[in-house]
C-alpha cells in the first residue's frame, strides 16, 4: 500500500472536521474582529515548527483552529482593497475541484471542465452585453491585463518572433499598477505608458487622449493601445468608454478595458457601462464582484484568432489529434497558462445555485451601501468626501484643520487605529496627493447596520489619536 494512501473512512472523517470548522466560522462571523489582534512575530512563532519527518495523521488538523484564529476572517465589516467575500457554495465546489484534480489545458485532458469553463465565459460575456466574446479564466486581473496587452502588442506590433518593437500605450493617471507591470514584462517599457491626467471625476479625458496620440505620432513614436478603466481601483471611476472607443477606431488602436474591479457591475447597472462591448479585450475579476473565493479572474476578447496569434506555441506532446472542433479545443492556444486548475466549477455551481438575479441584487446592495456611507459622511462635519462615488468605493478623510502633511499623518494614524480597534476594516488611497480613508463594498454579507458603524468608528479612532 502506498504510504500516501488514505482510506475512504478516514477521508470522510477529515472532510467532516474541515467542513465543521468552516461552518462554525461562517456561523460566527458577526462576532469576529474585522482583523485579528495579532503581530507579525506572534504569527511567525505559531508556524515555526519544522516540517515533520513522520506524519501526524489526523493530528495534523489540530493546528487548523490556530490558522483560523490568526487569519483575517471574511466578516461583513471588511471594506478593504477590492476583495470579494467568498461565497460558500463556490468554496464547496473548490473542494470537489481539488479532488477531481483536472488540468484544464485542453478538452482531451478535462472534457467536462473545459466545456463548463467555455460555457461560463460565454454566458457571462453575454450577460455583460459582450455577445460573441470568448476568453478564459485566470488567476486575477493582473494576469488578464497582461494577456490583454500581449494580444494588443501582437496584433499591432508583432513581437513573438523577433522581439518587442517600440510602441506607446495610453491610460489615465488612475490606471492600476498591473498595467505598469505588464508594460515591463512585455518589453514595451514603463516609459512608453503614457499616463494622461484624469478629469475632476478621475476619468480619462478623451480629448487629452487625442492630443497625446497626435503628439506621439508627430514625434515619430508608434501608438499601440489604450487601456480604459471600468472602475478605477481608487475611486471606482468609469472612463467614458464610447468616446474612448471612437478614438481607438479613428486611430486604429487596440482597446483594452481593465474591468477587474467594476465591469461586473454591468450585470446590475448596464447603463453605466455603455461602450463595454467595443473593447478588443476586457479583464474581469469574479473573485471581486461575483464574490467568488480566490482566485478567479477572467479575460474576455473579441477575436479568438488574435488570442491564438499571441499565445499559440505548442510542443508535439501537447497537440491534440482530434479533428472535432469541440474535442480539439485547447485553452493553452488562447492563454499564457498551460497548467490550469478547474476554476470554473465554483463559478458555475455558485451561479447555478443562486442564479444571476441574486448576484445582480447583491451588487445593487453594495452600490446602495456606498451611497449610504457617502450620505453619512456628508452629514458629519468632521469628515469630507474626496471623490465622487460612482460605484462602491468611498474615499474620505477626517477634517483636522491642519496643513497638508500633518492632515495626512493624522488620517494615516486614524486608519491604523481603526484597524487596531477591530470593528471595521478600511484601507487607504492617495488622491491628488492627499491621504484618503477608503471603504469599498464588494461584500455580500454587509448589512445597513454594518455600514452604520463606519462613521462612528472613524470618529472614535480620531478622538483616540488626538488625545494620545
Amino acid at each position: 500500500m502506498n504510504a500516501l494512501h488514505l482510506p475512504n473512512a478516514e477521508f470522510r472523517s477529515l472532510a467532516a472536521r474541515v467542513t465543521d470548522l468552516a461552518a462554525d466560522l461562517l456561523a460566527g462571523l458577526d462576532e469576529l474582529r474585522a482583523f485579528p489582534a495579532v503581530r507579525g512575530e506572534q504569527v511567525a512563532r505559531a508556524f515555526e515548527a519544522p516540517l515533520p519527518e513522520e506524519g501526524l495523521r489526523a493530528g495534523a488538523l489540530d493546528a487548523l483552529g490556530e490558522v483560523l484564529a490568526l487569519s483575517r476572517a471574511p466578516t461583513p465589516r471588511f471594506y478593504g482593497y477590492v476583495l470579494g467575500s467568498g461565497e460558500p457554495v463556490a468554496a464547496l465546489a473548490d473542494l470537489l475541484a481539488s479532488i477531481l484534480n483536472q488540468n484544464v489545458t485542453a478538452w482531451r485532458s478535462a472534457p467536462a471542465a473545459v466545456t463548463i469553463e467555455r460555457q461560463v465565459v460565454r454566458g457571462l460575456a453575454g450577460a455583460l452585453g459582450c455577445e460573441g466574446f470568448s476568453g478564459s479564466l485566470c488567476g486575477g486581473g493582473s494576469m488578464a491585463n497582461l494577456m490583454g496587452l500581449a494580444m494588443a502588442r501582437e496584433a499591432r506590433l508583432p513581437a513573438n518572433e523577433s522581439g518587442a518593437q517600440p510602441g506607446v500605450v495610453y491610460a489615465s493617471s488612475e490606471v492600476h499598477m498591473s498595467i505598469l507591470k505588464a508594460m515591463a514584462v512585455l518589453g514595451l517599457g514603463r516609459e512608453n505608458l503614457r499616463l494622461i491626467g484624469a478629469d475632476e471625476a478621475y476619468r480619462l479625458d478623451p480629448q487629452a487622449l487625442r492630443t497625446a496620440i497626435a503628439a506621439d505620432r508627430s514625434a515619430g513614436r508608434t501608438p499601440l493601445a489604450v487601456v480604459a478603466t471600468g472602475g478605477s481601483v481608487n475611486t471606482g471611476a468609469i472612463d467614458p468608454l464610447p468616446q474612448i472607443a471612437a478614438v481607438c477606431r479613428e486611430q486604429q488602436l487596440w482597446l483594452h478595458v481593465d474591468g477587474a474591479y467594476g465591469a461586473l457591475a454591468a450585470l446590475a447597472i448596464p447603463e453605466r457601462f455603455t461602450g463595454l462591448s467595443a473593447a478588443d479585450s476586457l479583464s474581469l475579476d469574479p473573485h471581486k464582484w461575483l464574490y467568488q473565493p480566490l482566485d478567479c479572474g477572467m479575460l474576455l476578447f473579441r477575436s479568438a484568432h488574435a488570442a491564438r496569434t499571441a499565445f499559440s506555441c505548442s510542443g508535439d506532446y501537447a497537440k491534440s489529434l482530434a479533428e472535432d472542433p469541440l474535442e480539439s479545443f485547447a485553452f493553452f492556444d488562447e492563454s499564457l497558462e498551460l497548467s490550469r486548475r478547474f476554476r470554473a466549477l465554483k463559478l458555475w455551481l455558485s451561479l447555478r445555485y443562486h442564479g444571476l438575479a441574486a448576484f445582480r441584487s447583491a451588487i445593487r446592495s453594495d452600490l446602495r451601501h456606498a451611497q449610504n456611507l457617502a450620505e453619512l459622511i456628508r452629514g458629519t462635519a468632521r469628515l469630507e468626501l474626496l471623490a465622487p462615488v460612482e460605484l462602491s468605493a468611498v474615499c474620505f478623510r477626517y477634517r483636522s484643520g491642519a496643513p497638508g502633511a500633518a492632515a495626512d499623518r493624522l488620517n494615516a494614524a486614524i486608519l491604523r487605529r481603526v484597524i487596531e480597534r477591530g470593528r471595521v476594516y478600511l484601507s487607504n488611497a492617495t488622491l491628488r496627493g492627499r491621504f484618503a480613508l477608503r471603504a469599498c463594498f464588494v461584500n455580500h454579507r454587509t448589512t445597513d447596520r454594518d455600514v452604520g458603524q463606519i462613521v462612528p468608528e472613524v470618529l472614535d479612532a480620531a478622538r483616540e489619536c488626538l488625545n494620545s
